[in-house]
């Protein structure tokens, strides 16, 4: 008979890189709390803006995501590991008693560490994606003791296909040939090729997450593997808290930039499926994706598309409504503008309104303030702005089928009580609460806001409500006399 998940984690050391990471703090979160036998828990951290890595510890426990813990369990820090270290250094920078430590101790890795930025150049994006990876690889192959290693990738590694099913997709290029020509080609010939080189891929992200992922197919047989694919990562449903998130990657930062009045237009159709998958979800995927694994020991690598899948579908049109509404209730205490704006679904019309809402605007808050003598910063904010949409864009204009059968498959492999505990059907989800407790984390835990500045935050909307109406009263009265004046004097011409 299997163990519990609890039960087949007791007792076991845990080897986890990136967690510092939005999914990595909810990850560690999760097994302090859920699987309270452990025996360790190794987390590669690296020194960081002055800190060491045994400061960067004390801050990371120090996250809202362990508050829950603190009150209720403080002893389990210690089942916490510092192994400082950093993912770009040769042998993952790991000092040689260490790195035995871990070859004889842990079971279990999970390789989290990535680059998530998606318009990083190609020789950085391969430096963490697939020379980290491969550090991780050597390191886990010496393991005496392994029973599973966990690889998280992304659903859009191979974005160009609009089915991906749960299994590993060959590459054009090697990934070992991939970092032999990064090691030697200047920036500027690399700025030159990477184009080419990542085609048809829409970005380096993307592009070097698919090469790692051919890279850890290559340790097939030699322990068990599990590539954990999940889509686009966002706060959490229920735990540590709900809507928690701390990251403004992804749709957060996007959230947050319209909530607070900087992005008022988007190019996307409305009736697009988004795959959208809260980090709590996806957290217990790979738990379970792990335990399973390990129990089974399948030579084959298993991989589990952590997706929604079309089984609680929310369309593109009704995320952007939730938010509209809902960013009343939770308005943030600084913004430009009010937070009005709307998709668009032809590029002319996103284009026009990029010039009048964005550009136009940023252009003339930079006058006033060099004016008044002030530092200027509306239309450099801006430009990063529009560099951001037209990044994302590829994803809002697109729509995929992730097949997620393994995943699926995974609530049946534990008991109720598990399946309780590491919850993994999206049916659960509502999207209109979802969204709501989404304004609110984002507002709390990523822009830092007390609650108890709502009040005041509400009375700022409203001013900004008034003056929005008052600016676009003035701007289409301006384009009326305008247009009357002009016809009037082609008339008389004529």
């Amino acid at each position: 008979m299997a163990p519990s998940v609890a039960g087949y984690y007791a007792n076991k050391s845990i080897f986890i890189t990136g967690a510092t990471g939005f999914l990595g703090k909810v990850l560690v979160e999760k097994l302090l709390r859920c699987c309270p036998e452990l025996e360790a828990i190794y987390l590669l951290m690296r020194a960081k803006k002055g800190q060491s890595s045994e400061q960067r510890l004390e801050g990371f426990l120090k996250s809202s995501v362990f508050n829950r813990l603190h009150g209720e369990n403080p002893q389990c820090f210690k089942q916490l590991r510092l192994v400082p270290g950093d993912i770009l250094a040769d042998g993952l920078g790991i000092s040689d008693d260490l790195r035995e430590t871990l070859r004889k101790e842990c079971q279990i890795v999970f390789h989290c560490a990535a680059c998530v930025r998606f318009d990083m150049p190609i020789k950085d994006a391969t430096a963490l994606n697939i020379r980290g990876t491969q550090r991780v690889l050597d390191l886990t192959e010496g393991m005496t003791q392994l029973e599973v290693f966990v690889h998280v990738s992304t659903a859009y590694c191979r974005s160009e296909l609009p089915e991906l099913e749960e299994r590993v997709y060959t590459t054009a290029h090697k990934p070992q040939d991939v970092m032999r020509c990064i090691q030697w080609m200047d920036d500027e010939l690399l700025a030159h090729l990477q184009p080419k080189l990542i085609h048809p891929r829409p970005n380096t992200y993307a592009y070097t997450k698919s090469l790692a992922e051919s890279l850890v197919a290559q340790y097939e047989g030699k322990f068990p593997i599990v590539i954990a694919r999940p889509s686009i990562v966002a706060a959490a449903l229920k735990e540590p808290l709900p809507g928690w998130v701390d990251s403004l990657h992804g749709p957060t930062g996007l959230l947050v930039a319209a909530g607070k009045g900087a992005v008022r237009t988007i190019l996307t159709k409305e009736a697009l499926t988004c795959d959208i998958i809260p980090v709590d979800f996806v957290v217990n995927g790979c738990i379970l994706a792990a335990y399973n694994t390990g129990i089974n020991k399948p030579k084959e690598i298993q991989v589990v598309n952590l997706t929604v899948s079309r089984r609680n579908p929310v369309t593109v049109g009704e995320l952007i409504d939730m938010g509209r509404v809902h960013v009343q209730e939770f308005p943030f205490s600084q913004c430009l503008w009010y937070p009005g704006g709307s998709q668009k679904t032809s590029r002319l019309h996103h284009q026009v309104a990029l010039l009048l809402t964005h550009l136009l605007p940023a252009y003339l808050l930079d006058l006033m303030l060099a004016l008044l003598g002030q530092k200027t910063f509306m239309v450099k904010m801006q430009q990063r702005i529009s560099a951001g949409l037209q990044t994302f864009q590829y994803y809002w204009l697109n729509e995929w089928h992730f097949h997620n059968d393994n995943f699926l498959a995974l609530r049946g492999q534990v008991s109720k009580e598990d399946d309780d505990t590491f919850y993994t059907d999206i049916k659960m989800v509502n999207w209109n609460s979802y969204i709501r407790d989404y304004i609110f984390g984002a507002r709390t835990y990523c822009c830092k806001e007390d609650p108890a500045t709502l009040p005041q935050a509400r009375i700022l909307q409203k001013r900004l409500y008034y003056l929005d109406w008052a600016a676009k009263i003035i701007f289409y009265s301006l384009c009326a006399y305008f247009l009357v004046h002009y016809i009037t004097i082609f008339l008389s011409v004529i």
